[in-house]
């Protein structure tokens, strides 16, 4: 009698790669005539339950930890002492307007820190106060802040890649360690290789992100090209883009109205030919990427920081386009639109519209030069009155200096006299990355600009 291998390959998954027995088990049991069949299956049994315990002691040190790690209380004077303002809050709570001689400053009703700011930040504090004897790794930046990654920087956290760290990658990664998972996610090659690795693994990655992930999923699994407003560089953008490769579809990814334009053309028949579309999108389509095969069906999502009026009008273009190419009854089987754009990121760009609506002669913009939903509220105040986009206090200097970033420029630049003498009406808004400790040094340097002080009223801790 043969005695058959298919329990062996079934059971096989549970398993590392690695493991040689199931390489030899085939060769051992294909040709065995066994006599004593009882006798072989109670001893392969018993090999395959100890293996598999091994196995699975081993794979229960593997954690992910996406709820919290039950150290919010221990990590809160931590959290506050940091990132906390008694003066942003006492400006707050008096209707976000605090006047100091000819000087009034105006708050935009919504600022700073978001929900999954919040939480991603939290986590990392929870992280060192769980984990005190291991090494801690962020992946890269865990929000687009100077301030705070430099913070983590401060307590002791490593980074992999980006800026803050020493391009040391994964390999430094051991089993052993701790890695934290940035509030912009990460792409799926990038989950496989820590996988691999087996570290304990703190998810920060928005709520609001994962949304977008399920819709590109559903889109690749359905057929549809997923269309992804946002920039193909994003830590954001290239983690969403996996998910529609990873599931079988494939990506293209606009920046703004211009490109889509060119995409609609392309759509409509006209415009560039193949080969220059490929050469035009190189770095913002997926591998295979056929614009003649891939544009006929289309769903479109967006980065989750991307201005809401241009995602508008990303997606009313695109429909047109498809209802050129193919009329308003398959338009409706060819074409899906569901909006990503996140709560937190909508809110203070209606915030922003809102206090523009008053007299203002200076718009102060506070957030990291390479924050998606920063650069957007700079734009949308730009349109209206000169904004100075900073991305930390430090940026206003002594003797009425500033170093900014012009609304559209790559690069910072320095100005003197950006303080006019005279009523001064400045309006004061902050990305979601941006904590209100940030906000309260500004404030205080501006009067500090100004040689003017609180009253003993208002006089707080920053």
């Amino acid at each position: 009698m043969l005695l058959s291998t298919s329990p062996l390959r079934s059971l096989s998954r549970y398993f590392s790669p690695g493991l040689p027995w199931l390489a030899v088990a085939p060769i051992l049991f294909r040709d065995s005539q066994v006599s004593r069949v009882g006798y072989w299956i109670g001893w392969t049994e018993r090999l395959v339950l100890i293996l598999f315990s091994e196995q699975m002691r081993d794979r229960k040190k593997i954690k992910r930890h996406r709820r919290g790690l039950g150290r919010r209380r221990r990590a809160k004077p931590e959290l506050e002492a940091h990132y906390q303002s008694e003066l942003v809050d006492y400006i707050s709570a008096n209707g976000h307007r605090l006047v100091v001689g000819d000087l009034s400053i105006h708050l935009a009703k919504e600022f700073g820190f978001c929900y999954g700011v919040d939480r991603a930040v939290e986590y990392a504090y929870e992280t060192l106060k769980s984990f005190p004897e291991r090494r801690v790794w962020l992946v890269g930046e865990i929000i687009h802040n100077p301030h705070v990654n430099e913070k983590m920087l401060e307590m002791g956290i490593q980074f992999l890649f980006g800026r803050y760290g020493d391009g040391l990658g994964y390999d430094a990664v051991s089993r052993e360690d701790v890695v934290i998972l940035p509030a912009f996610g990460l792409p799926m090659e990038d989950m496989e290789r820590l996988h691999r690795v087996g570290c304990d693994l703190v998810d920060t990655t928005c709520g609001s992100v994962i949304m977008v992930w399920k819709n590109v999923q559903s889109y690749a699994q359905e057929g549809f090209t997923s269309v992804i407003h946002g920039k193909f560089y994003h830590e954001e953008t290239m983690a969403t883009a996996s998910r529609a490769t990873d599931s079988g579809g494939h990506y293209l990814i606009l920046l703004d109205l211009e490109e889509t334009m060119l995409v609609c053309d392309y759509i409509r028949g006209a415009g560039m030919d193949q080969e220059s579309f490929l050469e035009r999108f190189e770095m913002a389509v997926s591998p295979g990427f056929d614009p003649d095969a891939h544009l006929e069906r289309l769903g479109l999502a967006n980065q989750t920081t991307m201005l809401m009026s241009e995602s508008l009008q990303v997606a009313e273009a695109l429909r047109r386009a498809m209802v050129d190419r193919y009329g308003e009854k398959q338009t409706s089987e060819r074409f899906r639109n569901f909006e990503t754009i996140c709560s937190a990121t909508q809110e203070r760009q209606d915030a922003i519209l809102e206090l523009l609506e008053q007299p203002l002669d200076i718009m102060l913009v506070i957030g990291g030069y390479n924050s998606s939903n920063t650069n957007n509220l700079a734009h949308i105040a730009g349109r209206k009155v000169t904004t100075y986009h900073i991305d930390s206090a430090k940026g206003i200097l002594p003797d009425n200096v500033i170093d900014y970033k012009p609304v559209g420029a790559k690069d910072p630049v320095t100005k003197e006299g950006w303080l006019t003498s005279g009523p001064l009406r400045i309006g004061i808004t902050a990305g979601a990355s941006t904590p209100n400790n940030e906000i309260g040094a500004a404030i205080l340097h501006i009067l500090e600009a100004l040689e003017l002080q609180l009253p003993e009223e208002v006089a707080a801790p920053i």
